[in-house]
């Protein structure tokens, strides 16, 4: 039935061969079936893939070969059927025991039954316990790897509670490298990783608010740290400067002390015990007066952070604004003292901090940022000191400024910081104080001269000699033989300014003081001083006195004295330098004081002065005389005015007996040329159209006595007829219309030898055309033109030549 190709049956051709074909092959398909090693489903498919009605003849083979198995069990059934009855027997004989048997094993299953139930349940009990024992030996394995972890986050907790933030990074660095990666599979780990980021912004914020409150307390704690580090340098200068005098005072004569009147003689015990109980006291610094926690907290924070640079740029540009502002004064900081004290206060206080955090810290600020500091403050500090020291007109007060700026300067050299460009200020703040002191003084001597009663200064007896004497280096071996009382040449004036100008060299040496310089310096400086004070201050006040209105002849003559005195004392001056100073006046480069020239100029505008108010007298005098110039004939004496004018001057020369010889006879021979000076313009005033021959008459009567008081010798030492020839002209021209002696002066004119030598051509026409009958009224010619009309035509003739001499003057010139 099967291709062998397919199945590995082959298919019988004929039925014998078909027959037989197919008992042999359905054989090996049930052999197939019966064996339990072949699969079935290939056996089963050989039957029913071959050709059609093989099912069907399979079946038929297979219920035949079923058939035949029947009979081979039954030929088996009969074979041991008595063998199976036996046995049946035999069942039923233990029948009955196997029912009793199963009773007793139902009865014994029963009561196993209840015995196993209980001991079930306390096997599930001990199962459930053990199960419980393991989970809670991996919880505790597992709980021993978390503790740590969370014991280190309460810890951290703890740290930023107690702000202890650089603790704080350090744990959750560990909590991050160490602890979290052991449990990193549990969801509060990751929550706690998420955590650790924010906390350190928290911390950074945090530490950057406490920064600021940190700067913003330093700044208001400056003033308190710069006003301990200035005590404390003062309080080092001063213990310096008393072991200094005292070294002095054992080693060398005695100086005039800096800040006193009268030489230093201190008791060494009770300096050393004042300073020992200065040093006593307790030093305070910087980090006694401001907690630096904070900047170091933040500096190591944002250093673990890795954001050192973020820090650093930060600070010192919050530093820098702060240092601006504590560079800005305030607007009235001029004004006292205390100003200036809390500005150098601050300022010191800025730049101790920055000194602290320099050595405190590694790298924060850098001696590079320091210095970029202080020399941008320096500049500052140098323009704000020189404006506003512009401002003081108290020498006290720049005085005060001196000796701050000194230990401004002295404390932040003790810090590192460069300072010689303060010192150089100070040279510059020495001159403002020379000019507020110049103008304190210029009050002080402007008192002096207004309470002056320029009169000689009266003694009663030997004391108030000696009180004189002791202020003002008098001497006059006359004066000091006559009886009391008596009067010294100069006024009350001289001792007080030279009192002053003594006071103002102690004020000036005041200001040398702890500025480093040598007794030589201070020695110029002192001279310099002197002599602006002498040449400006008191010159000016001098010549401004000499100008007052209400100063008469007599306070100039007094004047006079007083500068003469005055002028002597300078000497006194350079010794009582040299005593203060200790320099000799030989040294070289030693300045002179130059109040010789000062004392001569003013002597010398007194007396310009005394013949300028001589001269407006004599005009006062002159002002007062009432000429009637058309008078027939003189009244035969002087006029009024002129002989009181005379009388003035009498009087007022013999004040003069006091000055030296040359003042009062140039102050004379001024008078004497001024009073004829005047006289000849009042005859030849343009105002004055006619004369008549008696106004001549007694014009001359008046030049007569001018005349004769110069021939009295009213100030002795002029030699022959010098004072009388301030008259020559007056008495020539008057002397040639008096005598009416033309043809002399015409002919003689140009002779050396003539007798109207001082006669101008000019001057005779002028008076001569005056004297003219012009008015026809009153006129002294009048009676020539009705008597002798000759004489008339003469006085044209002579008019005609005067004028052509007057012309031929005009065109040789």
């Amino acid at each position: 039935m099967y291709d062998s190709s397919s199945s590995g049956l082959k298919i019988p051709t004929s039925p014998q061969e078909e027959d037989k074909g197919e008992g042999k092959v359905y054989g090996k398909v049930f052999a197939e079936l019966e064996s339990v090693d072949l699969p079935l489903g290939t056996t089963l498919r050989s039957v029913y893939d071959d050709q059609p009605n093989a099912h069907k003849r399979f079946m038929e083979k297979l219920d035949a070969r079923i058939r035949n198995h029947d009979r081979e069990i039954e030929k088996m059934c009969n074979f041991h059927h008595q063998g199976f009855v036996d046995a049946i027997t035999e069942l039923l004989k233990v029948r009955a025991d196997a029912e009793k048997l199963m009773g007793q094993v139902s009865d014994t299953n029963r009561r196993l039954q209840d015995a196993g139930r209980e001991v079930k349940a306390q096997t599930e009990e001990v199962i459930r316990c053990r199960i419980q024992q393991r989970n809670m030996a991996t919880t505790v394995e597992k709980l021993q790897l978390c503790i740590p972890v969370l014991e280190m986050y309460s810890k951290l907790k703890e740290q930023l509670e107690s702000k202890r933030y650089y603790s704080a990074l350090k744990t959750m660095e560990q909590l991050e490298n160490i602890y979290i990666p052991r449990v990193s599979q549990y969801r509060f780990c990751q929550i706690m990783a998420e955590t650790l980021p924010k906390l350190r912004e928290e911390i950074k914020e945090i530490s950057m608010s406490d920064l600021k409150d940190f700067l913003e307390s330093i700044r208001k704690h400056s003033d308190k740290i710069g006003e301990t580090a200035m005590r404390q340098a003062q309080q080092h200068r001063t213990f310096n400067s008393a072991v200094q005098k005292q070294v002095t005072l054992s080693c060398a004569k005695p100086l005039y002390g800096l800040n006193s009147r009268t030489p230093l003689h201190h008791n060494g015990l009770i300096t050393e015990a004042a300073d020992e109980e200065e040093m006593d006291e307790e030093v305070l610094t910087a980090q006694d007066l401001v907690d630096f926690s904070p900047v170091y907290r933040c500096l190591h924070i944002y250093t673990v952070l890795g954001d050192r640079e973020t820090f650093e740029n930060y600070y010192r540009k919050q530093r820098k604004k702060q240092a601006r502002l504590v560079l800005q004064p305030q607007s009235n900081m001029h004004e006292t003292v205390e100003g200036y004290r809390k500005y150098f206060n601050q300022i010191v206080g800025f730049f101790v901090v920055e000194d602290h955090i320099l050595h405190a810290t590694q790298g924060l600020v850098t001696r590079a940022f320091t210095d970029e500091l202080w020399n941008m403050a320096l500049s500052k500090i140098i323009a704000v000191l020189r404006t506003h020291s512009s401002y003081c007109d108290d020498p006290d007060l720049v005085l005060e400024l001196k000796n701050l700026i000194v230990i401004f300067a002295d404390t932040l050299q003790g810090y590192g910081f460069p300072v010689n460009r303060l010192f150089d200020l100070l040279f510059e703040v020495r001159d403002q104080y020379n000019e507020t002191l110049l103008k304190k003084w210029a009050l002080v001597f402007r008192d002096i001269f207004e309470q002056d009663n320029y009169s000689p200064i009266p003694v009663e007896n030997e004391e108030e000699y000696k009180a004189v004497v002791s202020r003002f280096p008098f001497h006059d071996a006359e004066i000091e033989k006559q009886q009391f009382p008596k009067k010294l040449p100069m006024s009350q004036s001289v001792p007080q300014i030279y009192a002053q100008v003594k006071e103002f060299i102690y004020a000036s040496l005041k200001f040398s003081e702890s500025l480093h310089r040598s007794s030589t310096e201070i020695d110029d400086m002192l001279r310099k001083s002197t002599n602006l004070l002498l040449t400006r201050t008191l010159s000016s006040c001098l010549q401004n006195l000499i100008k007052k209105p209400h100063i008469g002849l007599t306070e100039l003559v007094q004047i006079i004295i007083n500068t003469t005195h005055l002028e002597h004392a300078c000497k006194y001056l350079e010794d009582f330098i040299t005593n203060i100073t200790n320099v000799s006046p030989e040294t070289v480069h030693t300045t002179r004081l130059y109040g010789l020239s000062t004392f001569k100029d003013a002597r010398h505008a007194a007396e310009g002065e005394i013949y300028t108010k001589l001269n407006q007298k004599i005009d006062e005098f002159i002002q007062l005389a009432d000429y009637e110039w058309g008078m027939a004939e003189s009244d035969g004496r002087a006029s009024g005015y002129l002989m009181d004018l005379i009388n003035f001057l009498r009087s007022t020369f013999q004040v003069f007996t006091h000055l030296p010889g040359k003042v009062a006879q140039t102050a004379c021979m001024s008078a004497c040329k001024h009073l004829a000076t005047s006289l000849m313009q009042m005859l030849l005033d343009p105002e004055l159209k006619q004369i008549s021959m008696g106004a001549i008459q007694q014009f001359n009567l008046d030049v007569m006595q001018c005349e004769l008081f110069a021939s009295s010798e009213p100030v002795p030492g002029f030699q022959g007829d010098t004072l009388q020839l301030a008259f020559i002209d007056l008495r020539q021209l008057l002397d040639l219309f008096m005598v009416w002696d033309w043809s002399t002066y015409l002919a003689d004119y140009g002779q050396p030898t003539s007798k109207y030598l001082r006669v101008n051509p000019s001057t005779a026409l002028a008076l001569l055309e005056k004297m003219k009958d012009t008015s026809k009224k009153n006129n002294i010619f009048s009676q020539f033109r009705k008597n002798d009309r000759d004489k008339q035509k003469l006085i044209e003739t002579v008019v005609k030549q005067l004028r052509s001499l007057v012309n031929g003057m005009s065109q040789h010139s």
